[in-house]
């Protein structure tokens, strides 16, 4: 659906306190970085971890709180089993702990028009000049 324009995703869960809302955040900080035209080229897809809790109703619970609006944002949950094919073709490893939390890879990925990776920065401090380099490079 997202085919067409570049596509900054990555992986969370909703329950995450730390490291995921940083991630959310980077990616505000990499897209502030870029003019409101350009921003309209292209999509952010969040995809969950956490398919058993994360319904579609708390994934637009907090799409809503956060302010993460649609069509440009897209927070999405598929099968156990394609989180695990996705997280491995996106190259970010996670785990389940035994108190229900992930530990997981805290990577941004930029994918070209046709859904190919990029670019990839796993810095969630802030924007990544290097990776906005890349992202407008395929805005053009």
């Amino acid at each position: 659906a997202l085919r067409g324009r570049p596509v900054l995703t990555t992986m969370f869960y909703t329950s995450c306190q730390m490291v995921c809302p940083m991630i959310v955040e980077a990616i505000r900080a990499n897209e502030n970085q870029l003019s409101s035209v350009e921003r309209e080229k292209m999509a952010v897809l969040m995809v969950t971890f956490d398919p058993d809790r994360d319904s579609v109703a708390v994934l637009k619970a907090t799409a809503d709180k956060r302010g993460l609006s649609a069509p440009h944002w897209t927070l999405a949950r598929c099968d156990a089993k394609s989180v695990r094919r996705m997280a491995a073709v996106l190259g970010i490893q996670y785990r389940q702990a035994a108190d229900g939390e992930f530990n997981h890879s805290s990577t941004i990925i930029l994918l070209d028009r046709d859904g190919r990776i990029a670019a990839r920065t796993n810095n969630i401090s802030g924007a990544d000049p290097v990776f906005i380099k890349r992202i407008r490079s395929l805005l053009t």
